[in-house]
């Protein structure tokens, strides 16, 4: 296997020696420091079931990096890959069901979809003399794009017979760590033992001498960025198949995570150096910090400070490393003891691995608690005020009973949102309450609390293909239709509207969706001139009503399926609203009241998302001690306009 071990150029005893060792396998010495520091910050981390957790959730990334390991050594660089994933197993998923092509040809199609926005990317890199950065960047952008435009954004079903990737081998070893140690054994041999690997290494150390040297840098480019898009469509199936769904929005920001990986397992961006070992080592470590934070129930938004400044320290290592006087073995030149030494590292780091695995074993035996009143949160996102509001009534409901509650944000990730659900199960807790960011996607993590025995309690939107013990929610449906009403009522009506969508697969998205379009039935006169998604996001909905006033200008109305969206509209519309353009927004949250009471918004259908939050712990709580819950509770709306606004309560 191909080394970038860095030798030293002065000879080295004792603590010398220690800090060489150190400096050498930087990641490595890291990965340990971290598994202890989280042993002995919670009894959770050591469990089997956690740690196997960590496997499948560093999985994907390590997937991903490998592909991107071979670009960095090579001194290139590829933002595309998390766009690649998704449109190859969008591509999959669509031909397998839409299409009715068999499975196999399918998956054939899906790989080549991802060989093929590899070899573009070499195309424009080696011929078009575009800069890497540039044209992986348009690629990102593309690839999004096609992945859109072929599930109409909406999540595709998965192919059964693909989604058992996504399971387990003697319901104990999950598929995906077998399927990502084989990417990188397969990764070590083609750096360490192929004539591409050897040439991957020597364009990255310089460019110009490889190709003196009689390299054809342009065609070898051609097969890099292919293999990087090959892997792409590797992990793009394995995620898919961990969600039972194509998401089009998947694996969104993973390009990011997948260069972090390689840089903190020691590779340099300026080229040259790198290797499968620590990229793997690097994809654990982002693993281990998000599981672990998890555990501990620290905020995502300080999760990506703490990852922030891992890899700001990873890339300081290496600088020191270097400083130290260090000098890297060519690929495939290393020393045979070099290698020996390599291993016996590896093998000294298991050893203290188990050492510390099971001295905190020691230290945690006896000392749990009781999980009944132990409860997990897991919010779709708390970028939007009405999810806050959630976790707020939720927390206050929790304090009062005494529940430990742990709330995290999947910040509008299925996939994380998937991790933060199995870290919930892992850590044994009394119940689980959840806001998917899909409904689908949230299904095979809930089924695995189902064969826990966990109860899990879903909030404002439900799961599909899952037990749930309740289903704590808002009547969207008539909700839709209060909102149809009172825009027929204040149109006269008749005259022409706009509908912004909200989040593709949502079960609030498609009930708000279904219930104004069966309350507009009533009023023939209004006329819907146009439909677009805008995610529940304000700036999304600001953007998105921008673009269809140049194509509507005379519209009337717009109705928008929560208020963060209207919100967004009204702030398009500018003097037109609340004047020649009534919007109707949905929620009731506080900025959403404030423009219903200032004019510029007509109404909002009013929730009680801190009543949800209330409510859903309370049924969590109940469903744990093994009381009887309602499976379906519904909280009542309200259509909340200027004049009864004051006297609203939320």
């Amino acid at each position: 296997m191909a080394t970038d071990t860095l030798k030293s150029t002065t000879g080295a005893s004792g603590a010398s020696a220690v800090r060489r060792l150190l400096l050498d396998n930087g990641a490595l010495t890291a990965l340990i420091a971290l598994v202890i520091a989280m042993s002995a910050l919670s009894g959770d981390f050591l469990t089997t079931d956690n740690l196997l957790n960590i496997g499948v959730q560093a999985a994907v990334t390590a997937i991903l990096a490998f592909g991107v390991t071979f670009v960095i050594v090579s001194a290139g660089i590829d933002l595309s890959v998390g766009s690649v994933a998704a449109l190859s197993a969008t591509v999959l998923a669509w031909m397998a069901t839409s299409q009715g092509v068999p499975v196999w040809i399918a998956v054939i199609l899906a790989v080549a979809t991802g060989i093929a926005c590899g070899l573009v990317n070499g195309v424009l890199i080696s011929y078009g003399k575009l800069p890497p950065f540039i044209a992986t960047l348009a690629m990102l952008s593309v690839g999004r794009g096609l992945s859109l435009v072929i599930s109409q954004g909406s999540p595709i079903a998965f192919p059964s017979s693909v989604s058992h990737l996504g399971d387990t081998l003697g319901g104990w070893l999950p598929v995906p760590v077998l399927v990502m140690v084989v990417m990188g054994l397969i990764t070590a041999l083609i750096l360490g033992r192929t004539y591409i690997g050897r040439s991957m290494y020597a364009i990255g150390g310089n460019e110009e001498a490889a190709r003196l040297s009689g390299l054809r840098v342009k065609k070898q480019k051609l097969a890099i960025y292919a293999l990087s898009g090959l892997f792409a469509a590797a992990a793009g199936i394995v995620l898919a198949s961990r969600l039972s769904s194509a998401q089009p929005q998947a694996a969104q920001g993973y390009e990011l995570d997948a260069i972090a990986a390689v840089v903190i397992g020691g590779a340099s961006l300026a080229g040259g150096t790198g290797k499968a070992s620590g990229t793997l080592i690097g994809a654990l470590i982002l693993a281990v910090l998000r599981n672990g934070l998890n555990l501990l129930s620290v905020s995502a938004f300080w999760q990506q400070v703490v990852i922030g400044v891992v890899i700001a320290l990873a890339v300081l290592l290496d600088t020191l490393r270097r400083k130290a006087g260090a000098t890297p073995v060519a690929a495939g030149t290393g020393a045979p003891d070099g290698r020996g030494k390599q291993a016996a590292t590896y093998i000294i780091a298991a050893v203290v691995a188990a050492a510390v695995v099971g001295a905190m074993s020691f230290l945690h035996n006896g000392s749990s608690s009781s999980a009944t009143k132990k409860v997990g949160l897991s919010l779709s996102t708390l970028n939007n005020p009405f999810f806050v509001q959630i976790k707020s009534g939720a927390q206050q409901e929790a304090k009062k009973l005494g529940v430990d509650l742990t709330v995290t944000d999947a910040q509008n990730d299925a996939s994380q949102q998937a991790n933060q659900l199995q870290n919930f199960t892992s850590s044994g807790l009394g119940s689980i309450i959840v806001n998917p960011v899909d409904s689908d996607a949230a299904g095979p993590a809930v089924r695995s609390a189902n064969k826990a025995g966990i109860p899990v309690v879903g909030v404002d939107r439900g799961v599909n293909k899952a037990d749930t013990a309740a289903l704590v929610a808002s009547d969207n449906i008539a909700g839709g239709k209060l909102g149809a009403k009172a825009m027929a009522e204040k149109l006269g009506g008749k005259g022409k509207i706009v509908i912004l969508q909200g989040l593709a697969g949502t079960s609030a998205s498609r009930e708000r969706g279904a219930g104004f379009a069966e309350g507009l039935k009533a009023y023939p006169g209004i006329e819907v001139v146009a439909r677009q998604p805008a995610d529940f996001d304000r700036t999304k909905g600001l953007d998105v009503m921008t673009n269809l006033l140049q194509a509507h200008p005379d519209i009337q109305g717009v109705f928008a399926e929560n208020d963060e969206m209207a919100l967004g509209a009204v702030k398009a519309l500018g003097s037109k609203a609340g004047t020649s353009v009534s919007v109707i927004g949905f929620d009731g949250e506080p900025d959403g009241l404030k423009a219903v009471k200032d004019g510029t918004m007509y109404a909002s259908v009013a929730q009680q998302p801190k009543e949800l939050g209330r409510i859903a712990v309370e049924n969590a709580l109940n469903a744990a001690e093994g009381k009887k819950v309602e499976k379906t509770v519904m909280v009542p709306v309200k259509v909340v306009t200027k004049e009864n606004v004051t006297g609203f309560g939320g």
